[in-house]
């Protein structure tokens, strides 16, 4: 497997030689070699939410959107088995919701690569998986809802049961002495009137959604399915246990304590190889190019978003945009960080 340092100067060298697209041409590269090894199609989903942080959510997240960009990779692929390698912060419940309807109306076989992580509703769609393979240092995470609150300390991600849990604290020290109004009247107002009941569906969604997914698929040849299922699905969703909606879920905890189909990734050398250089050329697209979210098949076709850079005019602010199309690949220079 060439490293992380041997892949930036395999496209620095292809750059040289006049190959603008050499990003491009080293990762769809790596692609097609996993899928001619693995003998079965591959998909990358995968976004830049490490190297650009600061961008907005809606073009690293899993958006309605991405089902056009399944869609346009999804052509031409035959066969029923399927790999979808995901490098994901999560996103929208109902558009992963939509992504695995339409993935699973294409494939009967579907297994889940993670080569670093998969959080949150990211963690849902790998829940959708027949077998999910991980590495040592992959990660899936919880999926309890999390809903945007406009507070006094500006827009704020808080987890819906800890909403609820800060109700029912409120409420219960309020009616021991209601002297305790007082305190809490500030914290409450930032409620609106439906978001304890937006909070408690969300929850039920996620848990359903797991829930009846694993029974289909993971699961689908235990006696205990529906018991195995449920397990799991409560306990990706217990914010009370897991504390934080960013815990990182290894691969251990997974397999043993809760029973999921993991693959070692380890298990099997030269794919962990092969996996691992379509990870490491994806993230040196997304730290060389304005690329934030790459969705792409072995046979090169791609949708991918990123952002375009508009040129500032005198009097004007430089704002951010996205364009679903390649991005265009400048000269290869090592980024700020490395992947890990």
């Amino acid at each position: 497997m060439p490293t992380w340092g041997e892949l930036l100067k395999q496209i620095t060298s292809l750059h040289a030689q006049g190959k603008t697209d050499a990003l491009d041409i080293v990762r769809r590269d790596a692609l097609t070699d996993l899928a001619n090894y693995t003998g079965r199609n591959v998909i990358l989903y995968a976004s830049s939410h490490l190297q650009k942080p600061g961008v907005a959510p809606e073009l690293l997240s899993i958006t309605n959107e991405d089902v056009e960009g399944l869609m346009e990779v999804m052509h031409g692929l035959s066969g029923n088995t399927l790999d979808i390698i995901i490098h994901s912060p999560g996103g929208r419940v109902e558009a992963t919701e939509a992504i695995v309807k339409y993935v699973r109306s294409k494939f009967s076989n579907i297994r889940i690569i993670v080569p670093h992580e998969a959080m949150s509703a990211a963690t849902m769609l790998a829940c959708a998986g027949d077998r999910i393979m991980m590495g040592k240092h992959s990660f899936l995470g919880p999926i309890d809802p999390q809903f945007l609150l406009a507070t006094s300390l500006g827009t704020q991600s808080v987890p819906a049961q800890a909403i609820l849990d800060q109700f029912d604290r409120a409420k219960q020290e309020c009616l021991q002495d209601r002297n305790n109004l007082a305190v809490w009247v500030p914290s409450l107002q930032q409620y609106g009137p439906a978001l304890l009941q937006q909070c408690e569906n969300a929850l039920a969604l996620s848990k359903t959604l797991v829930e009846g997914w694993l029974k289909k698929w993971m699961f689908k040849k235990s006696r205990k399915r529906n018991e195995y299922a449920k397990e799991v699905a409560d306990k990706l969703a217990a914010h009370k246990d897991l504390l934080t909606h960013g815990r990182p879920l290894d691969r251990v905890f997974l397999k043993n304590t809760l029973r999921m189909k993991i693959d070692f990734l380890e298990k099997d050398q030269q794919l962990q190889d092969k996996v691992l250089t379509v990870y490491h050329a994806t993230m040196h697209t997304f730290s060389m190019t304005p690329a934030t979210k790459i969705i792409e098949n072995q046979l090169g076709r791609a949708f991918i978003k990123r952002i375009a850079v508009v040129v500032k005019q005198p009097g004007q602010q430089q704002a951010p945009q996205h364009i679903p199309q390649a991005p265009s690949p400048q000269l290869p220079r090592p980024p700020k960080t490395s992947s890990p």
